[in-house]
């Protein structure tokens, strides 16, 4: 049972303030886990990145495995915002909720239903494993999640804190419940037999890290066949028992760099971590060469495979020309891949803003990108992606929600990256066509903004905001300067009050 909590916890809730949230936390006993993301998730110089509640992303990857029940513990607000999710993504399951009052989470009740709520869940027969999340509040008043037992009729349950003053984005908390996964299945796969996994290969497989387009990892299995690779199972998995396969691989591609806590695990585990991934030509000629060398496969075979998918890429390249500007932004963790293809591919890429960190993983693209004339900035905020649209007027501005709408007023044609580049592939020769598409498509109506940018010029702006106008409403000046009179008397009041 953890000690009742702070009053800034209790009574403040999740609009107590971050600071006071993080002081709340360590009073409560959770230093341990915020230091650990403190060095796994090391925040930008602006603090973190603007960005959706980040265990959206703990969710979502809960919520794309079979057999795996998710346990949601927060405030009402919070936990109806986020089962948002699972209708999202079409999971087609219940997201469990454990509720609290100021009451049950002083006197430490809450952990006693967490408790409650999990043996309840955990049936073998309908799981394989149940994870519970800790959203901000609990994480503040130091809920113990820890305490929960390991297994339960062998159920595994995975306890985790998933609070936004802590994991700085939604896609690290992706790797924050894949890393405990992972750890978990390490220990019972060095505990002793385990099951085995779907469709096991007699060949040697190599692990890609990131989520992926579904198209993709075959293509990789495609570029690997010369080198009598294969591909395993991805990270994030679908299934428990791919968190074996996953394990028991020759190397591990970190196709997306940020999988911090998932990357200790295959190096405790022996498994040799590549960085960066197969995009364009000179990335897919350096990535295949790496994979090969951690795999210790023998330099004719790498040569060979080399050759044959080259000579795609090459091709494809050569039919499929980019002549555009463009800038790229978001928060999936691909964004510097997607800058290196276009760039291969002809295009000008002067700004690439991500939301993930600067790590070992990205080093090698970061480099490659800077040397190509594109600046690229880590942690971004949304003000930096904004002001590096303004500035660089490209043909094509990829990234988030917001800036999208921006580039659109300002009749720049644009892009959301979630919904239209990473729904396509990004490796190999079809990454090269997919990408040109998506600049051919979207360039093609710049005109057209144009037009829309003048025929609405000044609509919903200033006096003709809001919704059932049909005119410019009559000027009333007076009124503006009765209320002007109004607000400047008053402030001369709370001056004089206040001396």
């Amino acid at each position: 049972m953890s000690a009742a909590p702070t009053p800034a916890a209790a009574s403040g809730g999740c609009h107590g303030g971050r600071e006071t949230m993080l002081e709340a936390a360590r009073a409560a006993g959770k230093s341990e886990a915020l230091d650990r993301y403190a060095t796994d998730y090391p925040k930008g110089p602006h603090d973190q990145p603007q960005s959706m509640c980040p265990a959206f992303g703990s969710l979502r990857v809960g919520l794309r495995m079979r057999r795996v029940a998710t346990i949601l513990s927060g405030s009402a607000c919070c936990v109806y915002g986020l089962t948002f999710t699972s209708h999202f993504y079409g999971a087609k399951r219940s997201v469990g909720y454990v509720p609290f009052n100021s009451e049950s989470l002083v006197r430490g009740q809450l952990y006693e239903d967490i408790r409650e709520a999990v043996f309840k869940t955990a049936k073998p027969e309908d799981y394989d494993a149940v994870v519970v999340i800790n959203l901000c509040v609990p994480t503040a008043s130091g809920v113990p999640l820890d305490l929960l037992p390991k297994q339960i009729d062998g159920v595994r349950v995975i306890g985790i804190d998933v609070p936004g003053f802590g994991v700085p984005t939604h896609a690290e908390a992706k790797d924050v419940l894949s890393g405990a996964m992972l750890k978990a299945a390490r220990l019972e796969a060095e505990a002793g037999p385990v099951a085995r996994p779907r469709g096991a290969r007699d060949l040697p497989s190599v692990t890609l890290l990131g989520e992926l387009f579904p198209a993709d990892p075959a293509g990789v299995a495609a570029m690997l066949a010369p080198m009598e690779l294969c591909v395993g199972p991805q990270v994030p998995a679908r299934e428990w028992r791919d968190m074996y396969a996953a394990l028991d691989c020759v190397a591990v591609g970190a196709t997306h760099p940020f999988y911090v806590a998932s990357v200790r695990e295959f190096h405790e585990a022996g498994r040799p971590v590549v960085g960066s991934a197969p995009v364009g030509l000179e990335g897919t000629a350096a990535w295949l060469e790496a994979i090969g060398r951690a795999a210790n496969v023998p330099a004719d075979k790498i040569d060979a495979a080399k050759a044959r998918t080259l000579s795609a890429i090459r091709t494809a390249l050569e039919a499929n020309p980019v002549r555009a500007r463009v800038t790229v932004s978001g928060y999936e963790g691909s964004e510097l891949l997607v800058a290196r293809l276009l760039i291969e591919a002809g295009a000008e890429v002067p700004y690439v803003g991500t939301a993930c960190p600067k790590t070992e993983w990205n080093a090698a693209d970061l480099a490659w990108l800077q040397a190509h004339g594109a600046f690229v900035q880590f942690r971004a905020s949304l003000e930096q992606d904004m002001h590096a649209m303004r500035d660089a007027r490209p043909d094509l501005a990829l990234g988030t929600t917001p800036l999208v709408q921006e580039a659109k007023q300002l009749g720049v044609p644009a892009a959301y990256f979630t919904n239209i580049v990473s729904a396509r592939p990004l490796f190999g020769a079809a990454g090269v066509g997919a990408m040109a598409q998506i600049v051919a498509a979207q360039t093609r109506g710049a005109a057209r903004f144009g037009e829309m940018r003048e025929f609405f010029e000044g609509v919903g702006v200033r006096d003709v905001a809001g919704y059932g106008w049909q005119g410019v409403p009559d000027p009333h000046p007076e009124s503006r300067a009765k209320f002007r009179k109004m607000r400047e008397a008053r402030v001369k009041a709370e001056a004089a009050v206040g001396t």
